[in-house]
């Protein structure tokens, strides 16, 4: 039996170990499979990528997606959206229209971004976990 001192230290062991079992469990994975550029949620969350990128850039221009490579959906409690994805320099400045077309000549920049997503669509919660862009 715990003596009496050692009964907070063990139900705070309980209680982490509880947390971290709880916190595994979410991330498995209900369903992953690949879903085209085209499904709604993924239309909304591409929006969302491409203005946080465009925010987050020190570019003096918007970039605009050109492509998308691939998306893969990812399900349990909420949805995860991994995608590939290429972007173009447009000719609208930073935080302008977002129709613009591209740039051409010397001016011509083109990325490949990964773009891992949280998003809970039914309440327009987004959150980027990872992503990376490199220069194509």
């Amino acid at each position: 039996m715990a003596r009496p001192r050692q009964a907070p230290q063990l139900l705070l062991a309980i209680l982490v170990a509880l947390v971290a079992f709880t916190y595994q469990a979410k991330k498995t994975f209900i369903s992953v499979h690949e879903v085209a550029a085209s499904v709604p949620y993924v239309v909304t969350t591409l929006e969302y990528v491409t203005n946080e990128f465009n925010q987050e850039s020190d570019d003096k221009y918007n970039f605009r997606i050109v492509r998308v490579l691939k998306v893969k959906k990812l399900i349990t409690d909420h949805m995860e959206f991994h995608m590939n994805f290429e972007m173009r320099r447009t000719t609208c400045e930073r935080l302008g229209a977002n129709n613009c077309s591209f740039q051409e000549g010397e001016l011509y920049k083109q990325i490949e971004c990964f773009y891992s997503v949280f998003v809970v669509p039914w309440f327009e919660k987004y959150k980027t976990l990872r992503k990376n862009c490199t220069n194509g």
